[in-house]
């Protein structure tokens, strides 16, 4: 069950999309850390278990498929839903080949990314993700 010590990491250069998925988060009682980047999702602290993380693929530094790249060599396995306002093929098959649980073109329907955070907080998505190895 998702409970208000649940934490989803949005991570988004747009401010504005931070602060729409982090109206809805809230709404559903989650909380809810936003960061402009990756590197400064990098450098913060994070929650184990009982969170996950919705990221944009297209960010001006680095990608959100350098985060998931690094998550992985790191041995962080936080769920990763992806964001991205483009839909093409081989950008939601690489988002999927380096361990997103779910893949999203924005705009996001709300109820859709809430059911895919409660599936992925409640353990499931890392199940998924790491089943290969």
């Amino acid at each position: 069950m998702v409970t208000k010590q649940s934490t989803v990491y949005v991570i988004d250069d747009d401010e504005s999309v931070r602060r729409a998925f982090a109206r809805l988060l809230r709404s559903a009682n989650l909380n809810v850390e936003t960061f402009p980047s990756t590197q400064a999702f990098l450098e913060s602290p994070k929650q184990g278990t009982g969170a996950c993380i919705v990221m944009d693929i297209r960010m001006p530094d680095e990608s959100g498929f350098d985060l998931q790249r690094k998550l992985a060599a790191s041995g962080i396995t936080l769920p990763v839903l992806v964001v991205s306002a483009g839909d093409e093929t081989v950008i939601r098959d690489h988002a999927r080949a380096l361990g997103a649980a779910a893949f999203f073109r924005k705009p996001v329907d709300d109820q859709a990314l809430l059911d895919a955070i409660w599936w992925a907080i409640s353990g499931a998505g890392e199940t998924t993700r790491n089943k290969d190895g």
